[in-house]
């Protein structure tokens, strides 16, 4: 039976790492080892996590200072054939290690993706399936075409499992990067992948509504990685795939930065959109509120959303 790794950062969370933790030891692959790497936390985090250093868990304390790093340190000390990264604040269901690892059944040139929804308010009766398109079998990079096409690829780290040689070929994380880390990192593993097997029945429970969280940050440093993960990450996409369709799908994806950032950090669109141009232009209206798109039938997408974040109505 093949070693699976679980790699964790783990910064402040004290309110849900222990349910995390809770949906690991309960799963029913049994051959497992969790490497959680306790990131600088002043919250409780540490008292939780030594709780579950007695139930096997390995707990690293080391001030890492980000999540891309946190999870590279948890990697060093991976045994196992298959990893999984996973944050400390979502939950998955009791039979998804068993599922992708069974959907694998030894393939090491392919990663395994599971289902997802999200839930709110530690409820998780208020988890909702959130099928996609690519909820299939599909060549790796036919799939980040598809999840790129409407701009918002889930590319949660829980989704996936993923074959040890993958990563050792494609590299650790971005050290570099915080904000949408993860686009860069997974569009880089299925880049150096076959194949992305989807596994029915295996479900990651995405926590939603946490404040504070890293996907809510608009900070300079936050919007640059952004902008840097997107450009790298349509790069290595364009590498491998570069027809009609792949250019569009990674034109819209760098619109929506555009869209979501703007009026801010002009310079950084500004470049976006000499890209986009260059890869002909996308295809994807933004979105917004329905006042919000009253307005820009009237005035344009740029007064519109000026209008937007002047009355706050996001």
């Amino acid at each position: 039976m093949n070693l699976v790794s679980i790699c964790i950062p783990c910064h402040n969370a004290v309110h849900y790492v222990s349910a995390a933790l809770d949906s690991l030891l309960t799963q029913t692959w049994e051959n497992l080892e969790i490497i959680v790497v306790n990131d600088g936390s002043t919250d409780g985090s540490e008292e939780v996590l030594s709780h579950y250093e007695k139930r096997g868990v390995k707990v690293i304390h080391e001030k890492c200072g980000s999540a891309a790093k946190a999870r590279n340190r948890a990697w060093r000390e991976a045994n196992g054939d298959y990893i999984k990264f996973f944050d400390a604040d979502d939950l998955l269901s009791p039979e998804m290690l068993e599922k992708q690892m069974s959907r694998l059944n030894g393939i090491q040139d392919s990663v395994a993706s599971s289902e997802w929804g999200r839930f709110y308010n530690d409820d998780t009766k208020t988890y909702r399936p959130n099928p996609e398109s690519v909820w299939r079998d599909m060549k790796a990079t036919d799939w980040l075409v598809e999840a790129c096409k409407e701009a918002r690829p889930m590319m949660q780290p829980g989704m996936f499992l993923i074959p040890r040689k993958i990563i050792e070929t494609a590299g650790a994380w971005d050290e570099t990067l915080s904000l949408i880390d993860d686009f860069e990192f997974f569009t880089r593993i299925l880049c150096h992948s076959t194949a992305v097997l989807f596994t029915p029945g295996a479900k990651l429970y995405y926590r939603s509504g946490v404040n504070g969280s890293l996907s809510q940050q608009k900070s300079r440093m936050a919007v640059e990685s952004a902008y840097h993960s997107l450009m790298q990450g349509t790069k290595h996409l364009l590498a491998l795939h570069d027809d009609a369709n792949a250019r569009q799908s990674c034109a819209n994806l760098l619109q929506d930065f555009i869209y979501t950032y703007y009026p801010a950090y002009p310079d950084l669109s500004r470049a976006v959109e000499r890209r986009v141009a260059e890869l002909g232009g996308g295809n994807l209206p933004p979105d917004g509120p329905p006042r919000f798109h009253q307005l820009r039938k009237i005035f344009g997408w740029r007064v519109a959303r000026r209008i937007q974040r002047f009355t706050g109505h996001q």
